[in-house]
């Protein structure tokens, strides 16, 4: 620590190149980690998946939906504990032009059924009780409740953007249920759904909705992968074929659909932290051309190799130490910001539990750390190689 006065009155020399530095260092730590904690948004729904349920779905694409009639010839296979249908709905409040403010995941579902396969929905046996009974009602999760003030008994009206269900009118719900969750038990659950009886769908577009899923509850989870094979085997030789797979497989394919999201993000951090890593080292050799008389005479006065190496890896760990600090604190800003930016807050609403988690934080220090260690190594191994006389005639 004695020298630590020395490395920092080094670092002082040129203000504005460290201090530009430092802020190319924090960038690249602000990059990762709102990158990094993106994918963890998005890959959070997934821990919530459940072994004991798969889902089948049409195989050509979730565009085309399945014929109720399969819902009954599932239901009677063996290993199979209970089915129910689950559509997307695509709704908008306020019906017109779609607002995506106003935007929330909306899904009709087979009742009870469906929320008898969920206990990640947390419901009192009164709102359990209340959304059975009514053909209007709908359960919402606790986040979109607090952000439209919705109570239970509050009515709203919903108009989808899926053609066969714009029926000429918006469709009216009663909240009949707000749901909670249990993070600690049900990891990744999300809060932010709304749901209501598939039968009023189906009513509403004279019996022209189809199944765009079915959900399947195994009695043993073990069993997925047979019943799986089962389900699509059964309607192999039909014009509307299945696709089964695990509520895992099925969330992870439904992200794919917009592409592979891991390989662009870390692919835009690799390049940036390759950028980054270039430009310290260039400072940091800038820096050691200009102290290269300073550096020669420690040597004189006795200073080891091996120390004035230590002195100018010094140099550099700490500009990542800065920046990296730097960066976090940025990125924290911003991750909690995320949600009230226009257009890109819709879609980050939509992520439980959004936030710099203590892993993604440690990372992204970590690789400020390695950053500037990088960077930093060529030239100490050049100071501590290069030979005093070698250094004063070339000052």
């Amino acid at each position: 620590m004695k020298f630590l006065p020395y490395v920092l009155k080094h670092l002082r020399r040129n203000k504005v190149r460290t201090l530009l530095t430092v802020l190319a260092m924090a960038f690249c730590i602000f990059l990762f980690c709102v990158l990094q904690t993106s994918l963890e948004a998005i890959n959070s729904g997934l821990k919530s998946a459940n072994a004991a349920r798969i889902v089948a779905r049409n195989r050509v694409s979730l565009i085309f939906g399945l014929p109720l009639s399969y819902k009954d010839k599932i239901r009677n296979m063996k290993g199979v504990a209970s089915v129910a249908t689950s559509n997307w709905f695509g709704g908008f409040l306020g019906g017109g032009q779609p607002d995506f403010k106003k935007f929330f995941a909306n899904f009709a579902v087979d009742v009870p059924e469906y929320i008898d396969m969920y206990p990640e929905f947390i419901l009192t046996p009164e709102e359990r009780a209340a959304f059975i009974a009514d053909r209007r009602g709908a359960i919402v999760g606790k986040d979109t409740a607090e952000r439209f003030g919705w109570k239970v008994g509050d009515t709203f009206s919903l108009e989808s953007n899926i053609p066969i269900y714009r029926v000429g009118k918006p469709f009216d719900f009663v909240v009949r249920g707000i749901y909670k969750t249990d993070e600690s038990k049900y990891p990744g659950t999300d809060p932010r759904l709304m749901l209501f009886h598939y039968d009023y769908l189906y009513e509403a577009t004279n019996h022209k909705s189809q199944a765009g899923t079915f959900v399947v509850k195994l009695d043993d989870p073990n069993d997925a992968a047979s019943v799986g094979r089962a389900i699509d085997d059964t309607f192999e030789n039909s014009d509307r074929q299945t696709k089964t797979e695990t509520e895992a497989a099925f969330r992870a394919g439904f992200l794919a659909m917009i592409g592979n999201l891991a390989l662009l993000l870390n692919g835009i951090g690799i390049a940036v932290a390759f950028t980054i890593l270039l430009v310290t080292a260039n400072t940091m050799s800038m820096a050691i051309r200009e102290r290269s008389t300073e550096i020669a005479v420690l040597k004189t006065l006795g200073f080891p190799s091996l120390l004035v190496l230590g002195l100018i890896m010094g140099e550099a760990v700490l500009i990542a130490v800065f920046g990296g600090g730097l960066g976090l604190g940025l990125s924290t800003l911003m991750i909690k910001s995320l949600p009230s930016i226009p257009f890109i807050g819709d879609a980050f609403r939509g992520f439980p539990n959004l936030g710099l988690s203590p892993k993604v934080g440690s990372l992204g220090f970590g690789v400020a750390i390695f950053l500037g260690f990088a960077a930093g190594l060529v030239p100490a191994l050049l100071a501590y190689r290069a030979k005093v006389t070698d250094m004063l005639r070339t000052a």
